[in-house]
């Protein structure tokens, strides 16, 4: 059993992406191919934006997103501590100070009032200025833009929506992706939309962000001439080949693959459902998950151990995202202050099932089935 299937996937658009690759091949136009405008297009219309500019990697989108809006040193940025390095990667990088919130422990995103905790103890104890925040849609689920929208709006705070897991999640069909100030996402290939290799892409409805952001991926570069350089920027632009592949995997995934995994998530919640001892995922009222994955609370870091080690015994895959808070990264060891109870939690129990768009009823009750073994 695959943890995400992409050979499944792969059969079943093989045609598709093979003409599309294919395609790119005969014209080649290897970077900045007509297919890598059209998707930023699409891209832009799915998520209900103005402007969509591609770049090579979800950490990249990050990244640019802040160097538009000029974070660097001595700027305080907001992230939950329950995500990837790469939310806090991305300011670290640009000489920010990436600081840590605790999460909601029924979603798993970051918590508002935290937030504003940690906004007042920066103002009140370090000479760092609060500048952003990112909050992160974990496992497809988007955050509680809302609140943590009225903390930042209190406290002048930017708004970078961390998307790379949430394309395809909604809230009140506002989709993810078009919260916040500017919005980031990655297409890995294991993400909810992903390509054969690393893309990103950032969404905004600035024009004027969107002309930067398109400067700065190309190092900085006019654009009249790539060569007139009027600030330092990076190089990082998705490929024409990727952007084809994505093509593809977008139509699918509209048309079949987010309601294929809201499928299966409920399959897993209809067959788990009667165990009291797992904490199933939550999604709250009017909001819609895109399923990046399936994530289970156990009681105990030892009870995570005796599943991982029976679904392995039957050949099913599991995974731990993730084991530690940001906090507990050797990184950043000895930098983090306050407490982050939620994210502790969450680290020593949460386990991560086979999810895709392709599980048949008999593997995901099989998956369940396993689990409950346990108990």
């Amino acid at each position: 059993m695959e943890f995400r299937d992409l050979k499944t996937q792969y059969s079943r658009l093989k045609t598709d992406i093979d003409a599309a690759v294919g395609r790119v091949l005969s014209e080649a136009h290897f970077i900045q191919g007509k297919q890598v405008s059209e998707l930023e297009e699409q891209l832009a219309d799915y998520v209900g934006v103005k402007h969509c500019i591609s770049c090579a990697n979800g950490t990249d989108a990050l990244t640019l997103a802040l160097m538009s809006y000029g974070i660097g040193a001595g700027d305080a940025v907001f992230v939950p501590d329950f995500t990837y390095i790469a939310t806090a990667g991305c300011a670290s990088i640009l000489g920010a100070t990436p600081v840590f919130v605790d999460i909601d422990p029924q979603t798993f995103n970051i918590d508002a009032d935290a937030l504003e905790r940690a906004v007042a103890q920066t103002l009140k104890e370090t000479e760092l200025t609060p500048k952003a925040v990112i909050p992160v849609d974990l496992f497809g689920l988007p955050a509680n833009h809302a609140e943590a929208g009225q903390v930042a709006q209190k406290y002048h705070l930017l708004v970078v929506e961390d998307g790379a897991q949430g394309f395809g999640g909604t809230i009140g069909g506002k989709r993810a992706c078009s919260f916040g100030d500017i919005a980031a996402t990655s297409f890995f290939p294991a993400k909810p939309l992903g390509c054969y290799g690393d893309g990103g892409a950032i969404f905004t409805n600035d024009g004027e962000i969107a002309a930067k952001l398109n400067s700065l991926k190309r190092q900085g570069a006019s654009p009249a001439d790539k060569y007139d350089n009027r600030e330092v920027g990076i190089n990082s632009r998705l490929d024409t080949i990727q952007a084809a592949i994505l093509q593809v995997k977008l139509k699918a995934f509209i048309e079949h693959e987010l309601a294929a995994v809201n499928w299966v998530a409920e399959r897993y919640s209809e067959y788990l459902g009667g165990c009291n001892e797992i904490i199933l995922p939550t999604v709250p009222d009017t909001y819609g998950s895109a399923w990046a994955q399936y994530t289970i609370m156990l009681p105990d870091s030892k009870k995570r151990f005796e599943v991982q080690q029976t679904l392995k015994e039957s050949g099913i895959p599991s995974m731990i995202y993730y084991p530690r808070g940001l906090h507990q990264q050797t990184v950043f060891s000895g930098s983090a202050s306050g407490s982050f109870p939620n994210a502790a939690k969450a680290a020593e129990c949460v386990l991560s099932l086979p999810m895709h768009p392709y599980m048949e009823n008999a593997d995901v009750r099989f998956v369940a089935e396993s689990v409950l073994r346990c108990f």
